[in-house]
């Protein structure tokens, strides 16, 4: 019999890792269907009493449970939002953060929103799949199997783009930053995307587009909250 190679030691070992991580949230580490009907289960979700909504992310994830919640509760809408966001934070790292995991087994959630690091999802295609489809899956599995519905969180381009690249800006990050939420879906199975950038990218084209950050050009203001907010009620509430 021959040896395992180190290549197949290391993906067992991830493997092992990630069976744990399933374990402890009492979970099979088989993915249910997805997505042509998670649309009808979304739609029977909002019409629940109350919807319970989950965000797992970092700082651009920080603000907007509170905003959605205040827009949605002002149409009429009675909402439940809890959050496990960390400033600086990738999905790598928050499946592996035992109380973000903690969180989502215990809040009996009808919707996880799930969000990465927006350079990470900008990168190049390989690289980004490596850095962010395996997370984006383990969160997606956990959700479905929990009964719930995930939704990706695409972000948005930084106003001058990604600093290390010469000559970005904001439509060009924002471009990449869509693709590489749309192949992280794809890559998943297929997941309902919230694309937020793509209503930031409207707000540029109005000549509203500096409105939208605060001073650093990549972390959302007030009024950029309440733009993703708008976006997240749409897609939830088809309104």
């Amino acid at each position: 019999m021959t040896r395992p190679t180190r290549e197949r030691e290391h993906r067992l070992k991830k493997l092992m890792i990630l069976g744990r991580i399933l374990s402890f949230l009492g979970l099979s580490s088989c993915a249910l269907p997805p997505v042509s009907e998670e649309l009808d289960q979304l739609s029977e979700k909002a019409d629940q009493e109350e919807v319970a909504v989950l965000f797992i992310g970092n700082s651009y994830s920080a603000g907007i449970g509170a905003a959605f919640g205040k827009l949605a509760n002002s149409r009429g809408k009675r909402v439940r939002v809890g959050s496990s966001t960390r400033d600086g934070w990738n999905l790598k790292k928050h499946a592996n953060h035992a109380p973000t995991l903690e969180k989502l087994r215990s809040g009996r959630w009808d919707i996880v929103v799930i969000q990465d690091y927006s350079l990470i999802s900008a990168m190049k295609e390989k690289q980004r799949a490596r850095l962010m489809d395996p997370p984006v899956r383990f969160f997606v599995t956990a959700a479905r199997a929990m009964g719930a519905v995930p939704l990706l969180y695409q972000t948005w381009g930084r106003r001058d783009g990604d600093p290390s690249i010469q000559g970005d800006g904001f439509h060009a990050m924002n471009d990449r930053v869509r693709e590489g939420y749309r192949a992280a879906s794809r890559n998943a199975g297929g997941v309902i995307i919230v694309p937020a950038g793509d209503a930031w990218e409207r707000e540029f084209e109005a000549g509203r587009g500096s409105e939208l950050y605060v001073d650093d050009g990549s972390h959302p203001s007030a009024y950029g909250n309440s733009v993703t907010a708008e976006a997240f009620y749409k897609v939830i509430f088809k309104e």
